[in-house]
């Protein structure tokens, strides 16, 4: 069987800067998650992101009782796309605030025009 080539992966807005801020424990797990996601797997820890369409996901990671996510998609057939990386600040609920939604909205939006015009494919 042959190997799997990995899709490139696109970062959207600070996502990438955001995403090495985050302790080296939880870069690695997101690390493999997006691995798995380029080659066309689910890392285990990889959920569905609620009230998104779309085949958005979200990685969620604990570091010394912090929070830390990450929200991709991989709907498109050449290209994953790395949409937010954030830390969870609120206390209550496991919710993601609707300013985070509203930010990851307009990033997959951007994705979109991106993929459109870089790889040609709708």
């Amino acid at each position: 069987m042959a190997a799997e080539i990995p899709k490139p992966v696109e970062w959207v807005g600070s996502s990438r800067a955001n995403l090495l801020q985050f302790p080296s424990t939880v870069r690695s797990v997101v690390g493999y998650a997006l691995y798995q996601a380029q080659v066309g797997l689910k890392h285990r820890a990889a959920k569905p992101l609620r009230g998104l369409a779309g085949n958005i996901l979200e990685v969620s990671s604990r570091h010394d009782g912090d929070s830390f996510r990450v929200v991709y998609t991989a709907r498109f057939r050449s290209a994953v796309y790395v949409l937010h990386a954030f830390q969870k600040k609120a206390k209550r609920g496991i919710a993601t605030p609707k300013r985070e939604i509203d930010l990851i909205r307009r990033r997959f939006e951007a994705a979109q025009q991106h993929y459109n015009e870089h790889y040609g494919e709708g």
